[in-house]
């Protein structure tokens, strides 16, 4: 299934979009909702770029004016409420979301494919220090899908939460698997070596082979 092309790509957009549906509202009360509801998790909340969004939805004829208002001496603020093309648009979006897997390059993904060149000793530090840090976004996702929970608010509303921590969690086990692997020899780990004039990649247990058997040619 091809992915359509919209006016407003920004993932930011879908997370005003959401709020919309509940009631009109301002663009500063749009980034407080979303902080507060730990949405910056899933999106990269920034009050600059949420007004860039908001002007892009309005240009694209999502989102329109809906009335204005005014707290003491604080500038006026204007209000934002869905068009019904908004709202098709919204629902369309989703729904392509959840049905269509997209490629994604993760920064991780791209670093592991590379990690033989650290070697193993420093492959199993930089390996340690992040399961160290995964385990402390792990612990703070959980306060926080707790914290929310709490106050009785629908699990279906925090999923996105729940997503998260197991993807956390998964990453976390993956890495200590292959820090356990390294230590115990499971993964062979290549080595550079010089054949035939060029370098390439040996095996750690080719290499162990051929070594044995010198000395076993030595010692005949």
């Amino acid at each position: 299934m091809a992915v359509r092309k919209r006016p407003v790509s920004n993932l930011l957009g879908l997370a005003v979009l959401g709020l919309l549906l509940e009631q009109p509202m301002h663009p500063y009360e749009m980034a407080a909702t979303l902080r507060e509801r730990n949405k910056d998790t899933s999106f990269k909340v920034r009050t600059g770029s949420l007004y860039d969004v908001v002007e892009a939805l309005v240009r694209a004829g999502w989102i329109a004016e809906h009335s204005t208002e005014r707290a003491g001496r604080r500038p006026e603020r204007t209000v934002y409420a869905h068009t019904d093309l908004g709202r098709e648009e919204f629902m369309s979006w989703l729904d392509e979301l959840v049905r269509t897997p997209v490629k994604e390059y993760p920064s991780f993904l791209a670093a592991v494919s590379y990690l033989g060149a650290l070697g193993p000793e420093r492959a199993v530090q930089a390996l340690r220090e992040r399961i160290a840090r995964l385990d402390e976004q792990i612990e703070e996702a959980r306060r926080a899908r707790t914290a929310v929970l709490d106050q009785q608010t629908p699990r279906l509303f925090v999923i996105e939460l729940e997503y998260a921590l197991t993807m956390a969690e998964a990453e976390r086990d993956w890495a200590r698997r292959i820090v356990a692997e390294i230590h115990d020899g499971t993964l062979a780990w290549p080595e550079l070596t010089t054949k035939e004039g060029r370098e390439v990649w040996t095996d750690q247990d080719e290499t162990e082979d051929k070594t044995d058997t010198r000395t076993e040619k030595q010692q005949v």
